[in-house]
């Protein structure tokens, strides 16, 4: 269930920074977008291990 929940928050938070960068006018493949969509996924990663803690307690 972990790696489930981990590999989704990573998906999820991939897919919205990049979508930010495109509310800011950046292209799929500029720097920008390319940094904010690394940044959701971070984001992703950390939100779904804690809601894979939470499931498993």
């Amino acid at each position: 269930m972990m790696k489930l929940c981990i590999f989704a928050g990573m998906t999820l938070g991939g897919i919205a920074g990049s979508a930010l960068g495109g509310v800011f006018g950046w292209g799929m493949f500029d720097i920008g977008s390319f940094l904010l969509s690394g940044l959701g996924s971070f984001i992703g990663v950390f939100v779904g291990w804690k809601i894979a803690r939470r499931l498993g307690d």
